[in-house]
């Protein structure tokens, strides 16, 4: 019990000084502001709003905005405010569990086909041909048909956008199964399981977060797209139905901020996503960072140009003596086994 609790502790110790890294990169901190205010008026809608989606007040339709309401009403006398406040949780449920999803089962099948032989490969391989060939529109039509749930929508979702992930993460893991530090674990008597775990999941995690932080902003462009035309579960409320209820009368009624706030709400979310997702692949990615060579700064070029070889030649330098004491690590490892 003690060991778990120890355990226990590291992880939550290395999990907060990731998400501190994460807000000391100047993207970073945009983007988890920005989720974090829709996050958190997602949770507290009940307490931000006095009114709920069922308080029909068809007398008081289509009002303009004002204190009671701040950007009006629908033509039911629905609060739009409220339809924001609460269609937040639909839209950031269907892009944050989506992007989980796509982004585990992408990442488990492109590994599998790169690092687990030839057959793996062919029938993974021959599945993303099938998929990508497959229009989503007409597709999500059919299956809406059966259910209009937005489970269906999440699982449709995953089972078409995988295909992406997989493909850049075998291109990720073929390149890394050639770098010496992999072939070093191999010469040294390690498993292909303790590799993949050890080594090649970690060299391509990078890609798989970020890909996840932008999967969730895609996929709620694509949530909202898809309720826009009518693909959505009818009995709960999410930005893109908004919308749909907002082009109807919005135009004709002047209510400007029933169709620019759900806008507005899926820009800055969606763009909030992304920019985590830039900050992560600085953080995760050391090859993202673009530093500049100090010494190299306000010399003739023929200077410059030999300030930048020889840092080029210390980074060589520090990769050789890195992979040494890995493989010395991996020597150690299997004796001990």
């Amino acid at each position: 019990m003690k060991k778990f609790g120890t355990h226990l502790l590291a992880t939550l110790r290395g999990i907060g000084n990731f998400l501190l890294k994460i807000v000391k990169n100047p993207k970073g901190r945009v983007g988890v502001i920005l989720v974090g205010i829709v996050v958190l008026a997602a949770i507290l809608a009940p307490v931000l709003t006095p009114y709920e989606l069922d308080a029909y007040d068809i007398a008081n339709g289509l009002a303009k905005p004002s204190l009671e309401h701040p950007l009006g009403t629908d033509k039911n006398g629905i609060d739009i405010l409220t339809q924001i406040l609460y269609g937040a949780r639909i839209s950031l449920i269907i892009g944050i569990v989506t992007g989980l999803c796509v982004t585990l089962l992408g990442a488990t099948l492109g590994v599998v086909s790169a690092y687990f032989g030839k057959v793996p490969a062919t029938v993974i391989l021959n599945l993303i041909n099938v998929l990508l060939v497959i229009p989503t529109t007409p597709l999500m039509m059919i299956m809406s048909n059966l259910s209009s749930s937005y489970l269906m929508m999440i699982a449709i979702f995953t089972l078409i956008g995988w295909c992406g992930t997989a493909r850049v993460v075998r291109a990720q893991v073929l390149s890394v199964m050639n770098m010496n530090y992999i072939r070093a674990a191999e010469l040294s008597g390690g498993s292909k399981t303790y590799i993949m775990y050890r080594h090649i999941l970690p060299a391509v995690s990078h890609l798989l977060i970020m890909n996840c932080a932008l999967s969730c902003a895609g996929f709620m462009i694509a949530e909202a797209g898809l309720s826009f035309i009518g693909l959505g579960d009818p009995s709960v409320i999410s930005w893109g139905k908004i919308l749909v209820a907002a082009q109807e009368s919005a135009f004709t009624s002047g209510l400007w901020a029933w169709v620019l706030a759900p806008g507005v709400a899926i820009f800055i979310t969606v763009y909030g996503f992304m920019q985590i997702g830039y900050a992560l692949e600085e953080i995760l990615n050391p090859k993202m960072k673009r530093k500049k060579d100090k010494r190299a700064k306000g010399l003739p070029p023929e200077e410059a140009a030999a300030a930048v070889f020889a840092t080029m030649t210390e980074q060589s330098e520090e990769d050789a003596l890195h992979l040494k004491e890995q493989f010395a690590k991996e020597v150690a490892v299997n004796e001990r086994a």
